[in-house]
């Protein structure tokens, strides 16, 4: 039987949200929202988060949570989920974003699932975008025939000459899957060209002959990037008192 772990990075540090993982919604902490969902899918052997700040392992310890401290150097929250992953025994480790708090069992669950073919090597989530298609924030993802990725942009993609109602676009979830191996020969591979045109890490894999599947899933994400997202994660909450 496989062995799931999900990793968490955190770090305290934001040039757009200064101590983003503390900033509380609905009284709680935003590390807290995101590892009691996580850990409330009953998908994993562990939960941990990764943190590069004291403030945080104390608060994640204090609500019961695991937590491990990292270097401060990481290059990227990848980096940081490899460093803790080195020390540990698993199969598959998800990397669920630390400013995602409402994610959900279901597309966790897709995720995983995939891995029951053991040429999957990495897997990420995506689903339908019907609107802010121009915009560069909210990454797209074009896939084959299988469901691999073909190309991550921060552009427009694919380009359709034809303007219809039809048109399809994928937004990509930056929720990551990887076998142990994959993850930690992925951290070793040097930035490449296409990854540092984008700022999309992901492109890396790709540039080096690793293929993603990609899992179609109803969940839209729901990053928290700036101040204005977490009152609008606040409101949100406030309409739907059974998520809090």
């Amino acid at each position: 039987m496989k062995k799931f772990i999900a990793v968490i990075p955190a770090r305290l540090g934001s040039t757009r949200f200064p101590g983003k993982p503390l900033a509380l919604l609905n009284d709680k902490p935003l590390i807290q929202h995101v590892y009691e969902k996580t850990f409330q899918s009953g998908l994993f052997t562990r939960v941990i988060v990764a943190t590069d700040h004291q403030a945080i392992l104390e608060v994640v310890t204090a609500f019961g949570g695991e937590a491990m401290l990292t270097s401060s150097h990481h290059p990227s929250g990848t980096d940081r989920i490899a460093e803790v992953c080195r020390k540990l025994e698993f199969d598959i480790v998800v990397n669920v974003q630390g400013d995602e708090p409402f994610i959900t069992r279901e597309p966790l669950a897709g995720l995983l699932s995939v891995f029951d073919d053991p040429e999957i090597q990495a897997a990420s989530l995506m689903n339908v975008l019907d609107e802010e298609r121009d915009n560069p924030h909210i990454v797209k993802v074009v896939v084959d025939k299988n469901n691999f990725a073909l190309y991550f942009s921060r552009s427009s993609i694919p380009y359709y000459r034809e303007k219809s109602e039809s048109n399809i676009y994928y937004k990509h979830i930056g929720v990551y899957a990887f076998r142990r191996q994959t993850l930690l020969k992925f951290v070793q591979l040097t930035p490449s060209f296409l990854e540092q045109a984008e700022k999309l890490e992901q492109l890396r894999l790709l540039e080096n002959g690793i293929p993603i599947k990609m899992v179609l899933c109803d969940y839209t994400g729901w990053g928290i990037d700036i101040p204005e997202d977490l009152l609008e994660a606040e409101r949100y909450l406030h309409r739907n008192s059974d998520q809090s």
